[in-house]
């Protein structure tokens, strides 16, 4: 069986079949359904923030925050070239205008030293990516965002139950978003979150993802962005064994560490806790993680150079602008298996194959 670079969590499906008896007996499948309502409860107590919203990925949650930060077509939002390529289209997709700051070599993350130069009259967001769960130079961000009255809106990802000087990281920023899908640390099968400083920005995102509606008649604009009580469900599940999970990926995280850390240049953490969703190495050349990754799939083996390309080198971004710190890592980054239910024997097989 091919080891891929990740694998969806699953529960026990006695116990989601208990929730699907829930959805039965409550005639109720989406709509704000109660099993719904539950997740967003136990998420706020879990994450630490009272303002959230469950929409249907992580992708649109970001372009319902673009909506609720107020941006308008042709406006210009600081970003990274370091991340999925959702981080970007979304903002293309809006009429928005991406300009890209390169990185930071050791956190990955936005460089906050080269965003001033980067500003004029026309910028009106910035959007940070919490690379791999590593947490933002937040501090710094906070500091330019207001000197200069711009939106902070973090596209948290992979930032799942992250803290940064003892507070949930998406405390800091005006709006941040998570993805639920499959492949995440905490997942939904298919969902996203959208979390605001601000409690009446919820109100108003929740009549946008739902066509506009408030008390059953459209008052404003809105779309179909509602998530399903059979996602709520697998979501509450998940969040059940989330200790479990946790820990299964800390010794899997740990194990390539202790095998790996004087071989590989390895990201610097910044955070209070690693959440271990990833394990990035990075090689000395694109030529020796091309050969290395050419073994690892002779042996079934399928880590994924993630991210790549840096995203200011594609062509639908209509940019000419040059990143070539994300250039840099994006040519050498590799991201190795982690899941649960990897074996130490496959991990040994790995790091023997990478050394």
């Amino acid at each position: 069986m091919p080891i891929n670079v990740n694998k969806p969590y699953l529960p026990d499906i006695k116990k989601y079949h208990k929730y699907l008896d829930q959805i039965w007996q409550n005639n109720h499948l989406t709509n704000f359904g109660p099993l719904a309502c539950a997740l967003e409860e136990k998420l706020q107590e879990f994450l630490g923030v009272p303002n959230l919203l469950f929409v249907s990925n992580g992708t649109i949650a970001l372009q319902i925050a673009y909506k609720l930060a107020g941006l308008k077509k042709d406006d210009k939002i600081i970003t990274t070239p370091f991340s999925f390529v959702a981080t970007t289209n979304t903002l293309l997709w809006e009429g928005l205008n991406p300009v890209f700051c390169d990185i930071d070599p050791k956190s990955f993350c936005i460089d906050t030293n080269k965003i001033l130069p980067l500003l004029t009259t026309e910028t009106k967001a910035i959007l940070p990516v919490h690379v791999f769960g590593n947490a933002c130079d937040v501090k710094a961000l906070q500091t330019i965002a207001k000197k200069h009255n711009l939106k902070v809106i973090y596209d948290g990802a992979h930032a799942f139950g992250v803290k940064y000087e003892g507070k949930s990281i998406f405390e800091y920023g005006d709006f941040s978003t998570l993805s639920f899908h499959a492949t995440k640390l905490f997942h939904t099968i298919e969902g996203g979150l959208v979390i605001a400083k601000d409690e009446a920005m919820i109100a108003e995102a929740k009549k946008m993802i739902n066509f506009g509606l408030e008390n059953s008649l459209p008052s404003a604009l809105g779309i179909n962005a509602k998530n399903s009580e059979f996602h709520a469900a697998m979501g509450l599940c998940v969040l059940e064994d989330l200790d479990f999970i946790t820990q299964e990926r800390q010794k899997i995280w740990e194990y390539y560490h202790q095998h790996l850390k004087d071989d590989f240049a390895l990201q610097s953490l910044q955070a209070d806790n690693n959440n271990h969703h990833y394990f990035p190495i990075l090689f000395e050349e694109e030529s020796a993680l091309q050969k290395a990754l050419l073994k690892l799939n002779e042996a079934d083996i399928f880590p994924r150079r993630y991210f790549y390309p840096s995203l200011n080198t594609l062509k639908h971004h209509h940019t000419n602008v040059t990143c070539p710190i994300s250039e840099d890592i994006c040519s050498r980054i590799l991201c190795l298996p982690i899941y649960v239910g990897l074996d130490q024997t496959t991990q040994d097989k790995i790091i023997r194959i990478l050394k």
